[in-house]
């Protein structure tokens, strides 16, 4: 199953709906941008799920094996087993995400607005992941224009629980509505479980999951109406998210 996750959410009834149509997570930007959030609000949506992941009792998988933490394959797939421990007990989990802000500063927020997980998109070292309170996935931007030839080479195994793939396009960091070479993704996705970002909708999102697949994918802009959420285009994401899914486990069985 490839997991889902919607991305600049600001009201309850946002993260309810993105529940509701069977999202894995939910995302609160706290970032610089048009779609931040107020600790007050992110709290409020919060509380509508249940409250955070630390008031749960989790049963963590096995602990990675040695070495893990320098081999790249085997330290995030222990990441995905982790996060998806999470989701058995909280679903959605709430991701609080942030871009170039001091370390400091986003512990501060994310404990007292409760998310479940750090996402860092700005220029953060794999090394600032290590200072962060919570688990914490890693952006890899990449632009559509200059991909590399290797993207694996920005990808360090031992600090980040997960990594993302979203696209760089101009002084913006994601949230644009561009993708880029899901080629490039693909090389990514058939070494280790990562999720994709950049320019996703519902009509092209079927496409990238046949193509990347990923282990999850996630939507900000292909999402939203006139810059709000719009919940039946979250329900058209997630759904079509599904029927690719089937349709894989289809051609697979035959």
């Amino acid at each position: 199953m490839t997991y889902v996750k919607i991305c600049g959410n600001r009201t309850p009834e946002d993260v309810l709906a993105a529940a509701e149509a069977g999202a894995d997570f939910v995302g609160i930007i706290f970032a610089a941008s048009t779609r931040r959030v107020e600790i007050e609000d992110a709290q409020a949506m919060v509380r509508a799920l249940g409250g955070p992941l630390s008031t749960h009792e989790i049963q963590y998988p096995p602990p990675a094996q040695p070495r893990a933490r320098e081999e790249i394959g085997p330290w995030f797939e222990h990441g995905a087993r982790v996060l998806e421990a999470y989701r058995e007990v909280k679903r959605p989990l709430v991701v609080g995400v942030f871009a170039d802000q001091p370390i400091d500063e986003v512990n501060e927020i994310a404990e007292e607005a409760g998310v479940d997980l750090v996402q860092l998109s700005g220029d953060e070292t794999w090394e600032d992941c290590l200072r962060v309170n919570r688990q914490v996935i890693q952006v890899v931007h990449v632009s559509p224009v200059d991909s590399p030839s290797d993207p694996m080479q920005f990808v360090q195994p031992g600090f980040a629980i997960a990594l993302m793939l979203d696209s760089a396009h101009g002084p913006y960091r994601g949230g644009t509505g561009v993708t880029f070479s899901w080629e490039v993704a693909q090389q990514v996705a058939s070494r280790i479980p990562m999720l994709l970002a950049g320019g996703l909708t519902p009509e092209n999102v079927a496409e990238a999951v046949a193509t990347v697949r990923p282990w999850a994918v996630d939507v900000v802009s292909g999402t939203e109406t006139d810059g709000a959420k719009d919940h039946a285009k979250v329900r058209a994401f997630i759904q079509a998210v599904r029927d690719a899914d089937a349709r894989i486990a289809r051609e697979a069985g035959r």
